[in-house]
């Protein structure tokens, strides 16, 4: 990590460097392009300077073409046209469907994928379906000792091997090995045998066997975490479906994008300050301290929510009906009210699915286990979408090393 990437500048230093008004800078911060915290003196506000030199780093970069680019492919201006979601304040939509809205209706993930797909009146998950792992990844699918996205990363493409139609272009037979994909998917993830029952009845009978309340968390979870817009791992998938590859490697290309510390990962550093808020046994201290310090609180903020995560938001409305008397939700309470008195930010979903596992008293992984198994939904969207346009993704890099004949040709 850089000297200065938790090195804290005053807010007369942020406005130097970026050659705007205090005015403008608090405008930044409301609209999510800085974070601020408390200075020494708890009155004054302090900034990263990592944060403040990227932002000014990227005024720098001029205007056009370039500047949009670069832009671009960090949550700035849309690369890529699509009829999958729209990113709103109140919720992520479903090709035009409040996500949100599903939940509250009971939607399953298997709605959301018929959804997504755009089945019509297609049920891709009512076609014969094999309760039975091949015989060349059985031994690795139901081994538990593995992580979950490795033991998924490592069955997937054999059990593409299985699949006669794979680059067969008719939409119904794509829809038909994305179903399958879907329920092998999360079978694997919870090193389970194939199951035909809703993807959110055998996670939780997994975890939790017995408790429906549980269960229909789950199923709020995996709905919420269908699909997010053009995600690195959504991104990553449109790429390599791209090039014409079968579902199945765009699957690949998905997981191993989202097992990233800086985008699935991101739940196990949320349970992980949960963890250690309590272990310290001042838990609101603990937050205030860490934010003082100029430390990140994994599980909170998202910068295209400024206002707060409703995805989270949702999930936090649920655990509240279900476990609101529980001992380890009066401690994420006290961790979200410590989160929002010190830094302002709110929980997102990786901090709510990692209060999700805590509170039902599981380890971290089932928190990387359900966003993953709902983001697959996505994932094949997405890959469904881009192979239809029938278009290669391919940008263009702007050179910024040495030139042709530098210094370093004639040398030695």
């Amino acid at each position: 990590m850089p000297a200065n990437e938790n090195e804290l500048v005053t807010a007369a230093e942020a406005c130097r460097l970026l050659g705007i008004s205090t005015a403008t800078l608090y405008a930044y911060v409301s609209r999510g392009l800085l974070s601020s915290r408390p200075g020494p003196d708890h009155r004054s506000r302090v900034y990263l300077r990592a944060e403040v030199e990227r932002l000014a780093q990227r005024k720098r970069a001029g205007r056009g073409a370039a500047r949009g680019a670069a832009q671009s492919l960090d949550r700035g201006l849309p690369v890529l046209e699509t009829r999958i979601s729209l990113i709103r304040p109140d919720s992520p939509y479903y090709r035009g469907q409040s996500a949100v809205a599903a939940v509250r209706a009971g939607a399953t993930l298997e709605d959301i994928a018929r959804l997504l797909w755009d089945c019509g009146e297609q049920d891709p998950f009512a076609a014969p379906f094999a309760t039975a792992w091949p015989a060349r990844v059985e031994s690795t699918a139901t081994d538990a000792a593995l992580p979950p996205i490795e033991r998924a990363l490592a069955c997937i493409p054999l059990l593409a091997l299985e699949v006669r139609q794979a680059f067969n272009p008719a939409l119904p037979v794509r829809r038909e090995i994305a179903a399958t994909l879907l329920r092998h998917n999360a079978a694997l993830l919870v090193a389970r045998a194939p199951d035909a029952r809703p993807v959110h009845e055998l996670l939780a009978d997994t975890w939790c066997p017995g408790d429906a309340a549980f269960a229909d968390l789950v199923r709020a979870a995996l709905v919420l975490c269908a699909d997010h817009e053009l995600n690195v791992s959504a991104f990553a998938a449109r790429v390599v479906a791209s090039t014409g590859a079968h579902l199945h490697a765009t699957v690949c290309a998905g997981l191993s994008a989202l097992s990233g510390p800086r985008h699935g990962g991101a739940t196990m550093r949320a349970y992980a300050l949960l963890r250690d808020a309590l272990d310290s046994g001042d838990p609101a201290g603990f937050i205030a301290d860490r934010w003082q310090r100029g430390e990140d609180l994994p599980g909170f903020g998202h910068v295209l929510y400024p206002q707060g995560d409703p995805r989270g938001a949702e999930v936090l409305r649920m655990l509240r009906e279900r476990r609101g008397d529980a001992p380890a939700m009066a401690h994420v309470e006290t961790v979200i009210a410590a989160a929002e008195e010190a830094s302002g930010q709110h929980p997102n979903i990786d901090g709510l699915l990692a209060a999700l596992c805590f509170v039902h008293d599981l380890p971290a992984a089932p928190a990387l286990v359900l966003f993953a198994a709902g983001r697959l939904a996505g994932w094949l969207a997405h890959a469904q979408e881009q192979q239809a346009l029938g278009t290669l993704i391919r940008p263009r890099a702007r050179y910024t090393g040495l030139p042709p004949g530098g210094a370093e040709d004639g040398a030695g």
